[in-house]
């Protein structure tokens, strides 16, 4: 009841202008609130998993997996970034439409359990095989410490997106007409709304691990700063700036109300409805 009260503020304020809301802290309650409820199945987000619960959460994480001492710490560091990162991802998807069968829930559990771990695999694979062969040369550690880290955190990121949102492009998700009345169910959509996330989570990672090294790079060799401690405050501060940065940019790149041409969805769509762009949930 709060919650529609809040929303029910929200959809008024524009509307009834000779009259503004004197409390603005009234209105960013009502925004708060209105963002800790699924759009499409109207159930209560985690607290952890809301979008203001992001940044926060996944810095730290973002900070340990960024060291990059020993394979088998990546592995575990990465393996908690990405089940959060996942879960996110999921949680903040369309919900529209989900497998009915149980064997269809327990089938996408183990592809999500599966692309995280494989990600996780993936990211320590350079530090295990360096140790591995005892490669050293500075070459090596400029593209396995350097180099690799920022390409492959974005590509395993989107990769685990895809995974765990893959009923979207297998069954669809609903389209409305710009009344909001659902007109039918795309795989099309569903598609383009996975797509347009999973490069959007690349672009956010991809750009956190590759920007704080550059600058670190460039402090190092301008000998502006030299004692350790320094240097490891200075990557932290940069980590943190950079992400906190590219969220906006990243969740911005792509509207969560995503927009698709009616000519681009399937033919039992386009016979039942005359609009000329359709709507569907992106998710974040």
């Amino acid at each position: 009841d709060e919650i529609r009260r809040t929303r029910l503020l929200l959809q008024t304020s524009g509307e009834t202008l000779s009259e503004p809301i004197q409390n603005n802290q009234v209105l960013w309650s009502a925004v708060y609130r209105t963002q800790s409820v699924h759009p499409d199945t109207d159930k209560i987000t985690p607290v952890l998993f809301r979008p203001p619960a992001f940044l926060p959460i996944s810095l730290p994480l973002v900070i340990v997996s960024s060291v990059q001492l020993r394979a088998k710490q990546a592995f575990f560091s990465q393996f908690a970034f990405h089940t959060y990162t996942t879960a996110f991802t999921l949680l903040n998807g369309n919900g529209t439409v989900k497998p009915a069968e149980e064997s269809l829930k327990e089938k996408y559990i183990i592809y999500g359990v599966g692309a995280i771990a494989y990600a996780a695999c993936v990211g320590a694979f350079p530090l295990a095989f360096m140790n591995r062969y005892t490669l050293k040369s500075p070459l090596t550690q400029l593209v396995v410490r350097k180099l690799l880290p920022a390409p492959l955190l974005g590509l395993m990121t989107a990769f685990t997106t895809a995974v765990v949102r893959s009923p979207e492009w297998e069954h669809g998700i609903e389209v409305m007409d710009r009344n909001g009345n659902v007109v039918g169910v795309s795989k099309k959509a569903g598609e383009k709304a996975v797509r347009e996330t999973a490069l959007s989570r690349a672009v956010l990672f991809g750009t956190t691990f590759f920007l704080p090294p550059l600058m670190i790079y460039f402090v190092e060799r301008a000998k502006l700063v030299k004692a350790p401690r320094a240097l490891a405050s200075l990557r932290m501060l940069a980590i943190t700036s950079v992400l906190a940065g590219m969220l906006p940019v990243s969740l911005s790149m792509y509207p969560q109300c995503g927009e698709i041409k009616r000519a681009d969805l399937e033919p039992e769509i386009l016979s039942s409805t005359e609009e000329t762009e359709l709507f569907y949930n992106k998710g974040i």
